[in-house]
């Protein structure tokens, strides 16, 4: 099995799950090595702090999570952070201060509607609003420098009003392929997500044609992750991933230690 490193827990604020039984149940489907990842999105506005990490308290018990399983599994720490270019110089003082294993930057957030919700969509086409998504994530990992891997790029579309009836890579290639290139240049991992599958578009996030792209450019650090806020969702669809990574040139997929990558085969 792989080794699943985008995970959340209670301390997420869409999460109810217990670290302790996302642990247990990626040891009972026979994993040696995982990453919690816990959502830490922070803007400016005070009313909204849902998804606010209380740090120190995620940390010391992370640590203490460590420690209760280091016989049996290895926990690395992580994080994910949502990127927004108006926060920039706030996740560029936090992340050195941060004692963990590993970053996800992640675009929740597109001109601060978050497209979870049908707001985000009101008063545009779905190609319009996919391809605002993809120009805010190409200013954002063009200037921002605090995340190791890039999480589920293309997002937006699990919650699109048709989804990914009508989304190819093809179609919006002149908007994916400088984000690519971006994070091959600046030496920065690219996630392949398996919620896709979880919500029915038969497909991780990004697709296959865009991980296929990212190998053909030269990208060579992929991550792995369920994105599961419940022990049921964790690896989810991980049994058919390697034989889908390596129909897209990959042979080693990565895990981050100290936010050193780490490269284990498929």
């Amino acid at each position: 099995m792989l080794c699943d490193s985008h995970i959340h827990t209670c301390f997420s604020g869409d999460s109810t799950a217990p670290p302790s039984a996302q642990v247990e149940q990626c040891l009972a489907l026979g994993m040696k090595e995982i990453c919690i990842t816990d959502h830490h999105d922070y803007d400016e506005n005070p009313e909204d702090s849902s998804f606010l990490l209380d740090i120190p308290a995620y940390l010391r018990a992370m640590k203490r999570l460590q420690k209760e399983y280091e016989e049996r599994i290895r926990v690395n720490i992580g994080v994910e952070l949502g990127l927004q270019i108006h926060t920039k110089d706030y996740l560029e003082r936090l992340v050195p201060s941060l004692d963990v294993d590993y970053l996800i930057g992640s675009s929740h957030y597109i001109d601060r509607m978050d497209p979870y919700f049908p707001e985000y969509f009101a008063g545009r086409s779905e190609r319009e609003a996919y391809e605002r998504y993809f120009e805010s994530t190409l200013e954002r990992v063009k200037g921002m420098e605090c995340f190791d891997s890039f999480g589920h790029l293309d997002y937006v579309v699990r919650y699109g009003p048709n989804t990914n009836q009508y989304y190819t890579f093809r179609d919006y290639q002149d908007y994916i392929d400088p984000i690519l290139k971006v994070l091959i240049e600046k030496g920065k991992a690219l996630e392949c997500n398996t919620a896709g599958f979880r919500y029915g578009l038969g497909h991780p996030n990004p697709t296959e044609d865009i991980l296929c792209r990212y190998y053909e450019l030269g990208g060579e650090l992929l991550t792995v992750g369920s994105d599961a806020h419940s022990p049921e969702y964790l690896g989810y669809a991980f049994s058919g991933l390697p034989d889908l990574l390596k129909a897209c040139g990959f042979r080693y997929y990565t895990v981050y230690r100290r936010r050193v990558p780490n490269q284990l085969c498929l």
